[in-house]
């Protein structure tokens, strides 16, 4: 099994540590909807993995660890019920159009997964927004069942819905833990802060490109609240509720879409923290940090030219 592993895979030891961070909120995914999470990945992960062989076959060339990477991301990024032939659909178009097309790994200017969850948000707005599962609680929870059951959307709704119908805020406590309805990977704030802390012990994530969105979207929030804007939650409830950490961790960190220099990379962080508060205050959809990140992903080439112009000119000036 190890030879045929090594046989269809580059080794990436980064993308493996990406791998293991994940573990645990992969165990909490399970936990919480049911061992439908691990089949849904397996799905996504098989078509992932073939599609990115298909591309590199032609040029006898190994598949990437990071297509793992991307299909559990992307996994992890759907509700517990989405139809596996959605999630197909969206990984092919992940590595495709945002991977393949752009010569495959390390020339991507977009993340993959992330492009890949918009592309199914905006095309299949029903399983992506509206067809959510419960959350399983006690022991064994979900690892007894194959997927929890559905949420009734008419009396019930995920956290971001409720802050967004102007609701009573859900208590802190169950945003951290992982008693609330949502996509697989966002349930539980402190599991993704586990695999923050590992990704960050080994050196595998920039501790920069995590702060940054954090400031800046709990300063908007600060801003907005201080303004007396309505329907402006606290920050804390914010930064908890909907996808916004595990984008943070998982997608802003992503080291071949964000920008190399150190202050590009406080101007990406803080820029994705204010345009996710901002689309999900004023826009249409709740999910703004995965545009935040996409928009951000544009200018990352930018940002790190326009720092390198300018640190340049400066140099130019001191031996003038």
């Amino acid at each position: 099994m190890t030879e045929l592993y090594r046989s269809i895979f580059m080794k990436q030891k980064m993308m493996r540590k990406v791998l293991y961070s994940l573990i645990p909120v992969t165990l909490g995914s399970i936990y919480f909807y049911g061992w439908r999470t691990l089949v849904l990945m397996a799905v996504i992960s098989v078509f992932g993995i073939f599609t990115e062989y298909l591309f590199k076959r032609k040029s006898n060339k190994k598949v990437s660890e990071a297509v793992l990477v991307t299909s559990i991301l992307l996994t992890l990024t759907l509700p517990a019920s989405t139809p596996f032939w959605v999630g197909i659909i969206g990984i092919i178009f992940g590595i495709v159009f945002a991977k393949e097309i752009f010569g495959g790994f390390g020339h991507n200017v977009f993340n993959p997964a992330l492009a890949a969850r918009t592309f199914l948000y905006v095309t299949f707005p029903e399983p992506m927004t509206v067809q959510w599962s419960t959350v399983s609680s006690g022991f064994p929870g979900g690892f007894a069942r194959y997927l929890s059951p559905a949420l009734d959307t008419i009396t019930q709704s995920t956290p971001l819905g409720i802050l967004r119908q102007g609701g009573e805020m859900l208590p802190l406590r169950n945003l951290f833990i992982g008693n609330t309805s949502g996509s697989l990977g966002e349930a539980s704030a402190f599991l993704i802060l586990v695999a923050a802390a590992y990704l960050l012990f080994t050196k595998t994530a920039d501790w920069k490109l995590m702060l940054a969105p954090v400031i800046g979207f709990v300063g908007i929030h600060s801003i907005l609240l201080l303004a007396n804007v309505s329907s402006v939650p606290s920050p804390l409830h914010g930064l908890l509720s909907g996808g916004f950490l595990f984008m943070t961790v998982f997608m802003t960190t992503d080291p071949i879409t964000a920008p190399k220099q150190t202050e590009a990379k406080w101007i990406y962080g803080l820029l994705i923290g204010i345009i996710a508060s901002v689309i999900r205050i004023f826009g249409i959809f709740v999910g703004g940090a995965m545009f935040a990140v996409l928009i951000m992903n544009t200018f990352s080439p930018i940002l790190d030219e326009g720092i390198k112009h300018l640190k340049s000119s400066k140099r130019k000036k001191v031996t003038a």
